[in-house]
């Protein structure tokens, strides 16, 4: 579940950007895996949402919004939940 207090509350302001977002038209199924889902079919609609997603003219408010209250589920700007995870981890320096 995403961390629900990092939220920018009911500031409608902070929401417009979903207004112009590309998914809109599509609908959730492309961009929310079924449990279970593996492999090349896993794979196959990872890409087919990463491809609204290019086009997107709002993609880097939506992925800085999934950065933002750690959206566990689904691609988000462009990237999958394993992507961001990735991102969010802190580098590591080895000595």
């Amino acid at each position: 579940m995403a961390d629900l207090s990092r939220l920018p509350g009911r500031a409608e302001h902070e929401w417009q950007w979903q207004l112009r977002a590309a998914c809109r038209e599509v609908g959730p199924g492309r961009f929310f895996h079924p449990e279970g889902e593996r492999g090349e079919d896993r794979s196959a609609r990872d890409h087919a949402a990463k491809k609204v997603c290019a086009a997107c003219p709002v993609r880097a408010q939506c992925l800085r919004h999934a950065l933002r209250v750690q959206e566990p589920y689904g691609v988000w700007g462009g990237l999958t939940e394993e992507e961001r995870r990735a991102v969010l981890v802190p580098h590591r320096v080895t000595a």
